[in-house]
């Protein structure tokens, strides 16, 4: 086990800099726009809530293309990492521009849901914009799924970060303005954040010319078929998961503005501290990918109950982390009071449940190495739609416990599946002859 915690180490710090680095181009969003006051935040709060449904549909979607990249990387098969990075492109630039034209069409259903008149009347544009960002999103997710793979993580986690350092002056000249030009608010904002990205996948994509992976392989047929396939329940759990969430997030402003921003500054910074277990789950999948492609089985679960102990870990620290400073964070980026009481109070319930997402996104990372796909999309689906989001409704609305109410409810959808997950894991990898069974295993 201890070697296994150096090499998921490795590899988890890598994919936590760069997934961290995608996170920060909300966060310093928040922190550059929360001076506008109560409404743009508010109306950035509900974009990303929203953001968050497509963002995680286009990872699901993808994230066969690095569990392929893994096990041939542990089969030493070059032209197929190769096929797997062609295909991932194509399929990162499809599901971008799909994603995007979905996520605009819903604009009009937000009037439709009570969502309030003044939010949406300032935040339509920044809408839009973060619409479009999904496309740059879904093809630097491509290309640090197939990095990370095969060992060159940090390179992805230094491309992703030249998003976020272009993101910070351009923030500040589109939505603050220089010399006498007054800049342009919410909507510098968007546009600041959609530039940087774009540069950023332009250059990830001229690196990976110059390298020589994007140099031309044979092809193999029905590959794009099978990825697509295997992506499929893939985005539809993480869409199933990320709707719910979004849900939340939509229903909260139902409460009023004060409710969104304060979700919004809640979500900024536990997105942060919640990339490690990304990240390990990440480095989970990879690890059990490699470690079939190279036919060494006995793997399998010494790499998943390292990596469980790992994040149990840190999220217990983040919890303890959370309920102390939460309302020193909230004092700090907000200056409405309202504001401030009610962020203190999601921190809280927020950090309870911390321990319980990390262990279910671990899980799910190393069922998805796994190459099980299906059965864990049932559960997720299960656990969000007909546990966390009715009672979340209960608690918040009919038991009138407000904002507090309905995230405590999506806690409890939480748990369940940090209980079912694991063990589902567990059964599969019992032998072989099961794994195969469950279509899970690939023979090389």
């Amino acid at each position: 086990m201890r070697n296994e915690v150096g090499a998921l180490l490795r590899l988890s710090i890598p994919i936590v800099a760069g997934l961290t680095a995608s996170t920060l181009l909300g966060v310093t969003d928040t922190i550059m726009i929360s001076p506008l006051g109560t409404l743009p935040l508010a109306a950035a709060s509900l974009t990303a809530a929203v953001l968050i449904v497509a963002q995680s549909a286009v990872y699901g979607f993808i994230t066969p293309v690095g569990i392929e990249a893994a096990q041939k990387f542990g089969f030493n098969d070059t032209q197929g990492v190769r096929r797997a990075l062609r295909q991932g492109l194509l399929m990162a630039a499809c599901v971008g521009l799909l994603s995007a034209a979905i996520m605009a069409l819903c604009w009009p259903i937000m009037p439709l849901i009570g969502q309030p008149p003044e939010v949406l009347e300032l935040g339509k544009f920044y809408w839009f914009t973060m619409s479009a960002f999904l496309i740059p999103v879904a093809v630097l997710m491509a290309i640090s799924q197939v990095l990370s793979a095969i060992g060159r993580a940090w390179t992805a986690a230094f491309l992703s970060f030249g998003g976020v350092i272009l993101n910070i002056p351009l923030n500040y000249v589109l939505i603050w303005g220089v010399g006498s030009w007054f800049g342009l608010g919410l909507v510098g904002a968007g546009i600041a954040s959609l530039t940087a990205d774009v540069i950023a996948a332009c250059v990830a994509l001229l690196w990976l010319s110059r390298q020589g992976y994007l140099r031309r392989v044979t092809s193999e047929p029905g590959l794009g078929r099978r990825l697509a396939g295997e992506g499929l329940p893939l985005s539809l759990g993480h869409l199933g998961e990320g709707a719910a969430f979004s849900l939340v997030g939509i229903l909260l402003g139902l409460f009023g503005a004060t409710a969104l921003a304060a979700n919004q500054i809640v979500q900024s910074v536990g997105g942060v501290l919640y990339m490690l277990p990304i990240g390990v789950a990440t480095a989970t999948s990879i690890r059990i990918g490699q470690a079939i492609g190279a036919g060494e089985l006995d793997r399998r679960r010494p790499i998943a109950r390292t990596a469980l102990l790992m994040v149990t870990g840190w999220m217990s620290l983040v919890t303890v982390v959370l309920m102390l400073t939460g309302g020193k964070i909230a004092d700090a980026l907000s200056q409405d009071p309202n504001v401030i009481a009610t962020t203190t109070g999601m921190f809280i319930i927020v950090a309870i449940i911390q321990v319980a997402d990390g262990v279910q996104s671990t899980a799910l990372g190393a069922l998805r190495g796994a190459r099980d796909f299906n059965w864990p999309t049932g559960v997720t689906l299960a656990s969000y739609w007909l546990l966390a989001l009715p009672l979340g409704g209960l608690l918040g609305f009919i038991l009138d416990f407000g904002p507090l109410g309905l995230w405590a409810g999506y806690g409890l959808g939480t748990v369940l599946a940090a209980i079912l997950l694991p063990l589902r894991f567990w059964k599969l990898t019992r032998d072989k002859k099961i794994l195969y069974k469950a279509g899970c295993f690939q023979s090389m």
